[in-house]
């Protein structure tokens, strides 16, 4: 689980709350249900507009992910596929077939099986970066649930304080609307502020980041994959994939490889 998202949120509200109370005010002048409808309403509603309603309703889904992201541990990736070049070399490539039904990984499996029916190497990487192209696609698209929310929750917040100070303005004429009005128009623009600043774009962030992530793991399966094929010298395979990693975690999988 991430904790930073649970953690973020929450600091990020109890912020908000401990600055009204410092200030002297009350929470509960905050909570406004009109105000809620026409901002989390208005949002939802553009959302439907914009995606088809099977995107929309995936939303707890994609929060879901960026909550508990798959964890793939770079070293790990790397030692596996240097000890299936090592036997490779040692056995040849028709021996690895004992080992793929053991993969975890349906991406390392699929180009190894293609290795060892003996596809074509170009072939082999047009498949593999066809998938790896179409995985950021999906999930750009994701995303693009969560920034559009991060735009259209401020929008309507603002909309909604157009729409209070008109009535306030309407009825001038009775001093006792005048404060409901003008706290529905101002505490709309504050929902959709928070929304956007505290959910909406972190959680596109995230996504991004863990497609990133995602990106550069199927990468260097892509490439150990290949280098394999071309029956590289495992210490070449090794040193051609912790190229993608920081220095620091280079320097562990060295360690635990060997030069």
């Amino acid at each position: 689980m991430d904790f930073g998202i649970i953690i973020g949120v929450i600091g990020g509200l109890t912020f908000l709350v401990l600055g009204i109370l410092f200030a002297g005010g009350s929470v509960l002048i905050f909570v406004d249900a009109s105000s809620m409808m026409i901002t989390f309403g208005g949002c939802l509603s553009s959302l439907l507009v914009g995606f088809p309603i099977s995107t929309v309703m995936k939303m707890p889904k994609f929060i879901r992910i960026a909550l508990f992201p798959t964890r793939i541990d770079p070293k790990e990736l790397i030692i596996t596929l240097v000890s299936f070049s090592e036997k490779a070399r040692r056995e040849g490539l028709l021996a690895l077939e004992d080992d793929l039904d053991e993969l975890e990984d349906p991406f390392m499996r699929k180009g190894l099986q293609l290795v060892v029916d003996g596809t074509d190497p170009e072939l082999v990487k047009a498949i593999m970066d066809i998938e790896i192209e179409q995985m950021a696609s999906r999930h750009t698209d994701n995303k693009r649930l969560f920034d559009d929310a991060a735009t259209y929750a401020p929008a309507f917040g603002m909309i909604g304080t157009l729409m209070g100070l008109v009535m306030m303005l309407v009825n001038l004429s009775d001093r006792s609307s005048i404060g409901p009005y003008l706290a529905v128009a101002i505490i709309t623009t504050f929902y959709g502020a928070v929304a956007c600043y505290l959910v909406f774009t972190p959680i596109a962030t995230k996504l991004d980041m863990l497609t990133e992530n995602e990106y550069v793991m199927k990468t260097i399966i892509l490439m150990g994959v290949l280098s394999i094929q071309s029956g590289d010298n495992p210490r070449i395979v090794k040193d051609k994939l912790i190229s993608y990693l920081p220095p620091t975690t280079r320097a562990e999988i060295s360690d635990e490889i060997g030069d």
